[in-house]
């Protein structure tokens, strides 16, 4: 019934006709191969009602049929911000192109999936209280640049961590989505007991595990403390993986010779946006201010987040003309011409449109240039990390990620 549901919908908007008259047409249609139809018509009179009904329902699911969405990698990120967090939170902004860098490399159905992050902090005293000390930094957003400005915004100060209370509102809050093919997870960090504040962790997880959702934790401290913290069990609830990892220590960060040149890369790469709109110019400047918030931490931070602004998943079709005119209906004439850079604005559709296709074109040749030059440089620290047993946050999720995504048929 889908199938040909699907088909008259491709007949009838194709043919841009009302539902009546398609009816009509399907009706001279019969008549036209089937005379003996026609001639007995007043005998097949209820046959004909029973038909057209029929078919006023297949046009009718079929035009309520939704689009089949992409699949996408949902990661939902807890993170305590209370007193003792800062190296949690200095590992979470050093660390997160590199999650998103193996992210970048996933299939599912022999297609790359969509990626998806949302913020979360909690255990802060910054934070109300009515709340239960937790704050949505923010909602799952494909935007990088907006995920790593909210990173670097998050403080920590003393409070009351409420794991439980945390996860049932990202579970509320957030749209997790019913496509079963969906890699959709929570990671939460932390070092106080699971068991913390008003609502059960095991309300909890149960509820994660009707919206099909994993949870995972990650303890920042001693293996045993955390079992006794009951951090294992809440990620046992839900088939989710608990891990340990040391916040405090400080990442080691290992230069290449191939560094220096995909830093000037990336810079070049910079000079291929094109902004226009309302946001336009705003969005360009927080793109710098990451590459400079990335340049604090360290040149292999840099390094890293130029690779993942040479990935699929870097897009910023709300601001960029380059990566909008590959969007379904864009068009230059309904571009606001005030938006744009001043040399742009003096030129007609025409112009601008080549002047894109110049911009694309040397942005895919540095692109291509970094990833090569990257794949050089993965052998290279590949070498370098032989026998090294850090525990840190992002070894924690990527591994946790790969393990999970096996099951619903993902591969790298």
């Amino acid at each position: 019934m889908n199938i040909l549901a699907y088909w008259l919908k491709r007949a009838f908007h194709s043919l841009k006709m009302t539902k009546g008259s398609f009816i009509v047409l399907f009706a001279l249609f019969t008549f036209y191969f089937y005379p003996e139809f026609k001639i007995n018509i007043m005998n097949n009179l209820s046959k004909i009602l029973i038909l057209t009904l029929a078919l006023n329902i297949f046009i009718v699911s079929a035009n309520n049929t939704e689009p089949i969405k992409k699949n996408t990698i949902k990661v939902a990120l807890l993170l305590d911000t209370s007193n003792s967090m800062d190296g949690l939170i200095n590992q979470a902004k050093t660390q997160l192109w590199e999650i998103v860098n193996e992210l970048s490399y996933a299939k599912c159905e022999n297609e790359h999936p969509n990626l998806e992050i949302a913020l979360y902090e909690y255990g802060n005293d910054n934070l109300s209280s009515n709340e239960g000390y937790i704050r949505q930094v923010i909602g799952f957003s494909s935007d990088l640049d907006e995920i790593s400005e909210k990173l670097f915004s998050l403080n920590t100060n003393g409070g009351n961590e409420f794991c439980g209370e945390v996860i049932q509102t990202s579970l509320k809050q957030l749209d997790w989505g019913k496509n079963k093919n969906d890699l959709k997870l929570i990671f939460i960090a932390g070092n106080e007991p699971f068991t913390q504040g008003k609502i059960d962790y095991k309300d909890a997880a149960a509820q994660a595990n009707e919206q099909d959702v994993t949870v995972n934790t990650i303890f920042c401290g001693n293996y045993q403390n955390g079992i006794y913290g009951k951090w294992q069990d809440g990620a046992r609830l839900t088939n989710g993986d608990y891990m340990v990892i040391d916040h405090n220590e400080t990442i080691v960060h290992i230069a290449s010779p191939y560094d220096d040149i995909i830093i000037q890369l990336n810079n070049q790469l910079n000079g291929t946006y094109i902004y226009y709109g309302a946001q336009g110019r705003r969005k360009m400047e927080l793109q710098a201010t990451q590459d400079s918030n990335a340049a604090e931490l360290d040149e292999v931070v840099v390094v890293k987040r130029a690779v993942s602004k040479s990935s699929r998943i870097y897009k910023n079709a709300t601001w960029d003309l380059v990566d909008a005119e590959k969007n379904k209906g864009f068009s230059y004439s309904k571009i606001n011409k005030k938006s744009l850079p001043k040399h742009l604005q003096g030129k007609s559709s025409e112009e601008l449109k080549k002047y894109v296709a110049q911009q694309r074109k040397e942005r895919k040749e540095i692109q291509q240039k970094i990833n090569a030059l990257n794949t050089k440089r993965n052998v290279f620290v590949a070498k370098k990390r032989k026998g090294d047993n850090t525990k840190s946050i992002d070894k924690a999720m990527i591994n946790a990620i790969k393990k999970q995504a096996k099951i619903k048929n993902y591969v790298w």
